[in-house]
């Protein structure tokens, strides 16, 4: 069982920053993809950001210049730094992965986990 352990997260003013962590861990093989999505009361859950082991790092358009995910602990692990916040960045923060597991590389299977979740909430 995988499973996805979340940190960081809480309120700050617009303008202010936030760190959020993620860590993987249970049994599987490897982590193919690992990010953020993100959902604001009355939205649908959107993309933040993905790093795809082998396709690199991917950003939703409203995030971009402003937020920066980076991945370290072999790949299990990945930090999501929110700078210049604004009050539509207010939603809860997900954290989605993407793995392979199984006994061997020949008999794996794909599978897919959430988070918790953890709350951002930007305002003044």
């Amino acid at each position: 069982q995988v499973q996805l352990v979340e940190s960081g997260g809480g309120s700050v003013q617009p303008g202010g920053s936030l760190r959020l962590s993620c860590t993987a861990s249970g049994n599987f093989l490897s982590i193919n993809i690992i990010g953020y999505y993100r959902q604001a009361p009355g939205k649908e859950r959107e993309l933040v950001a993905t790093d795809n082991t082998g396709g690199g790092l991917d950003y939703g358009d409203s995030v971009k210049g402003r937020f920066t995910l980076s991945r370290e602990n072999g790949g299990n692990t990945v930090h999501l730094q929110m700078n210049n916040l604004k009050p539509e960045d207010t939603a809860v923060y997900y954290c989605n992965a993407g793995f392979w597991e199984g006994s061997t590389w020949l008999t794996r299977s794909y599978g897919n986990v959430w988070g918790q979740g953890t709350l951002v909430t930007v305002s003044s």
